[in-house]
């Protein structure tokens, strides 16, 4: 199965994660993936669109008391990069079509209540991947949109999720957090006030 231009929907997204889980399960391997962006969006429905890749923003592994523990996403281990390769590569999609650069975020951390607000899924039997919650989204999605411009797609996928005021003003108090530029607060400001015009 070919991927023309290697843009996928849900579909061709479930494939290519079930192909990973498939290959790291025959080597014995279990890897722990959470995902963000426009392969979140899609995998849970919320915004149709086709998208590229399938951003990383942290691994995951079960701690000494089994609860779920997020580390760095950064790098892979071998047995994921060399699953992902083989993929890419049988699928006809891009090199870096699954990558951790999104997880640059750690250094500056991640939104509230990441993984309490993250819904797990199985792929192939080797690969776990965890698809952060519209709380967690829309937290993203601000912080990308002020860093951004108002017109981006980032704010036409905050537009989408229909943000109450609340659920704004908690997801701003992260993201002022993440820029100490002087006009930061007010890009902030700005996008908000266009999401909430944008809205009936």
């Amino acid at each position: 199965m070919k991927f023309m231009f290697a843009r996928m929907a849900s579909p061709e997204l479930e494939v290519a994660l079930g192909a990973v889980g498939e290959l790291l399960a025959a080597e014995g391997e279990r890897q722990a993936i959470v995902v963000v962006g426009d392969a979140t969006l899609n995998l849970l429905g919320l915004v149709p669109r086709l998208t590229s890749d399938v951003d990383v923003i942290a691994r995951a592994f079960k701690a000494g008391d089994g609860q779920m523990q997020l580390e760095r996403a950064e790098p892979f281990p071998t047995q994921l990069q060399r699953a992902i390769r083989t993929v890419a590569r049988d699928l006809g999609l891009a090199p870096g079509w699954m990558n951790n650069e999104v997880g640059a975020q750690w250094i500056q951390g991640f939104p509230p209540g990441l993984l309490e607000d993250t819904t797990w899924r199985n792929y192939g039997g080797g690969l776990d991947v965890g698809l952060v919650g519209r709380r967690t989204l829309i937290s993203l999605k601000l912080h990308a949109a002020a860093d951004r411009h108002p017109g981006s797609v980032h704010t036409q996928d905050l537009i989408a999720l229909r943000p109450t005021d609340g659920e704004l003003r908690d997801a701003a108090v992260w993201v002022r957090t993440q820029d100490l530029a002087e006009e930061w607060p007010v890009l902030i400001d700005q996008v908000i006030a266009h999401v909430q015009q944008s809205h009936p």
